[in-house]
């Protein structure tokens, strides 16, 4: 999918790491939920409230997840899955574009 269409976009962004990470949240008629942002490279640990599944849109970054004990590269076209009440840990090569679906 290339484009939402019928969605409200909330215009303040969420901002993370002291400006490193920003996103903007899209809601959905049927409630579902999305962000949308860009992560410039550096070194990040997150953690989730709900199952999140990350799409990289473009760039590259290296993820561990919960439990794991090596770092998986994740590029621009693939995504990750990380479960609710988790933390997981980032490190972003290059600029990075995605979108984040919160799964309830």
């Amino acid at each position: 999918m290339t484009e939402f269409s019928n969605v409200t976009v909330i215009k303040k962004a969420n901002i993370y790491a002291d400006g490193k990470v920003t996103s903007r949240t899209v809601l959905f008629a049927d409630g579902a939920k999305k962000t949308l942002g860009i992560m410039l490279p550096g070194e990040y640990e997150f953690g989730t409230s709900e199952r999140e599944i990350m799409e990289i849109l473009a760039g590259e970054l290296e993820v561990l997840l919960p439990g794991a004990k090596d770092w998986q590269k994740v590029s621009g076209g693939e995504s990750f899955e990380v479960p609710a009440q988790a933390k997981f840990s980032l490190r972003v090569d290059s600029l990075t574009d995605y979108c984040c679906t919160y799964v309830k």
